[in-house]
């Protein structure tokens, strides 16, 4: 049999949720429709969902043994067709293995997480995103791997087990800490580079900007639509893993830096958050958030509540934030508005079509230029090295020349027309004023 057949005998898979409490059970069905997605993302299919109602969970697997003998049974009677079975929840190695020997069919166990760690390992493209996904993976998933003995030699050969790193775990379990130790330090060392390209970034005076969002909001065909950026945009989840960064004209002839990010998702492993870490700093490090979030997603609402709780946790929450509704041509978008929660800075568009983006970039120059105020510099000719700080930390509107004085409009924040203030011909008639 080859890698290929394999692949479509191994794609098909049950799914399974627990019900803990009653009121939880529209909230698990909408968590395992997303479980569903995720699996098709991974080039999977779902078999069938299987549904749990049980207020003790089994230390041993989990759920009952009648609802292990339901699915084996299904396994059985469908022998070749079924490869997996995902659970919605983080399962321990001993789970895995207990459900593995229980169910049998040679079957394989994985959980969300674990699904999740390989469409990241399935999407990652770049060095660093790679190195990313293979220590999120030697963390979480290796532990989960290990007892299988002979039975190793299936990893890479299907969803759940494929990765840049799992040949290093299967050649070699002894050096999992080494090799984690290593990626670590080689992560570091990038996330060094990074920091050194966000402060030179820094210095360029150019305003930050970070598209952040629910995984498959549209972020990177905004970027595409706005910059041109030509990256990847798919309509399937986590389609970007690399931030991606292009400069964008604002109306006003301003230019900003727009960063693509990767989506957020509810119950995201810890540790692919600690691995993705520099990448997502791209938030933190951001001057501007520009939260989008899928308007004709029925669960937009709960997407945007898990978006603003993931930025609360990396710390980037008080930031001045745009909210886009995204997909706006396949609703009514006045109407949404209307019923969405009152925020001060919202705007509907479709980043498919280009609908509602010039004011989409209005808004966001409006954000740029909060707190700024356009003020008239008189600068002695002999002192010009002050219209070299307006055209680095202010957006400079006009100038003339004139035989002492060069005579400058800008548009500065507080913080510039400080360190400028003897130059300000308004705060000179002021103090006049005053003298008066």
């Amino acid at each position: 049999m080859n890698l290929n057949e394999k692949e479509k005998i191994r794609a098909k898979a049950i799914l399974v949720g627990i019900v803990a409490d009653k009121s939880q059970a529209e909230e698990v069905e909408k968590s395992l429709d997303e479980l569903s997605l995720l699996l098709d993302t991974a080039g999977g299919e779902t078999f069938a969902t299987v549904i749990q109602n049980k207020s003790t969970l089994d230390p041993r697997t989990l759920i009952g043994s009648g609802k292990v003998a339901e699915i084996r049974e299904m396994c059985e009677n469908n022998e070749g067709e079924i490869g997996l079975v995902i659970f919605d929840m983080e399962l321990s190695p001993a789970q895995i293995r207990n459900l593995e020997e229980d169910i049998g069919c040679g079957v394989s166990v994985i959980d969300r997480s674990m699904l999740i760690l390989d469409i990241f390992a399935l999407h990652a493209t770049s060095g660093e995103g790679k190195l990313q996904v293979e220590l999120a993976q030697l963390k979480y998933t290796a532990p989960r791997l290990i007892g299988k003995g002979t039975e190793m030699s299936r990893l890479g050969g299907g969803i759940g087990t494929r990765g840049p790193g799992e040949s290093k775990l299967e050649s070699d379990r002894r050096h999992l800490k080494r090799r984690i130790v290593a990626l670590e330090e080689e992560l570091e060392s990038l996330a060094a580079t990074r920091r050194t390209m966000r402060a030179q970034r820094d210095r360029s005076g150019l305003k930050k900007v970070a598209i952040v969002g629910y995984t498959n909001a549209g972020k990177s065909t905004l970027l595409n639509y706005l910059t041109d950026a030509g990256i990847l945009a798919e309509d399937k989840l986590f389609a970007t893993l690399d931030p991606t960064t292009r400069k964008f004209t604002l109306p006003g002839g301003e230019t900003v830096l727009l960063t693509d990010t990767v989506g957020f998702i509810k119950k995201l492993p810890h540790h692919l958050v600690n691995a993705f870490k520099s990448t997502l700093d791209e938030a933190v490090s951001a001057d501007i958030i520009m939260i989008l979030t899928d308007a004709s997603d029925p669960e937009y609402a709960s997407q945007l509540e898990c978006t603003e709780q993931t930025l609360d946790e990396l710390g980037a929450q008080d930031k001045p934030t745009l909210y886009v509704f995204n997909k706006c041509d396949r609703i009514e978008g006045e109407l949404f508005v209307d019923r969405t929660p009152s925020r001060r800075h919202t705007v509907c568009i479709s980043a498919k079509t280009g609908m509602g983006c010039d004011e989409l970039a209005e808004k966001l120059e409006e954000l740029v230029h909060e707190g700024k105020s356009r003020v008239v510099f008189k600068i002695p000719n002999a002192e010009q090295r002050a219209l070299n700080v307006l055209y680095k930390e202010a957006t400079v509107e006009d100038v003339d020349y004139g035989a002492e004085y060069v005579t400058v409009t800008a548009v500065v924040d507080s913080k510039v027309r400080g360190m400028l203030k003897k130059y300000d011909t308004q705060a000179k008639d002021i103090k006049a004023d005053e003298d008066y």
